[in-house]
């Protein structure tokens, strides 16, 4: 999942993120400078393979500390605005843990019942 990741769209998403939950942050968070170095760590990654060295070029920046939590907002905006919006009324049961999913999918034409409520404990 990590190397599926667009590079400028997770960025956006960890943007956004933070607009969005700006009042849970510390106030003396530094929301531009977090971002700034997060666009550097993406963006310019360089790893080694065997004895040569190589600059990514998509995908998350592998091996960097950044990669877990930038995936988790970047996953997390998708499966709220993509998965859970376009598809809730087929699934009866949906949990996620980082990139770990089970659900369970109603077919179309048996769903009558599901609804958001369902995703609730």
């Amino acid at each position: 999942m990590y190397t599926n990741i667009n590079t400028s769209l997770g960025i956006a998403y960890n943007r956004d993120f933070i607009s969005t939950h700006i009042d849970k942050l510390p106030t003396a968070f530094p929301s531009n400078l977090f971002l700034q170095v997060l666009i550097i760590v993406m963006k310019f990654n360089v790893f080694t393979f065997a004895d040569t060295y190589w600059l990514q070029l998509a995908g998350m920046a592998m091996g960097t500390p950044t990669a877990c939590s930038h995936t988790t907002v970047s996953f997390g905006h998708y499966e709220n605005n993509t998965i859970l919006t376009e598809f809730n009324s087929n699934l009866i049961y949906y949990k996620c843990y980082i990139d770990d999913v089970i659900g369970i999918w109603l077919p179309p034409k048996r769903n009558k019942t599901a609804t958001w409520n369902s995703f609730k404990e």
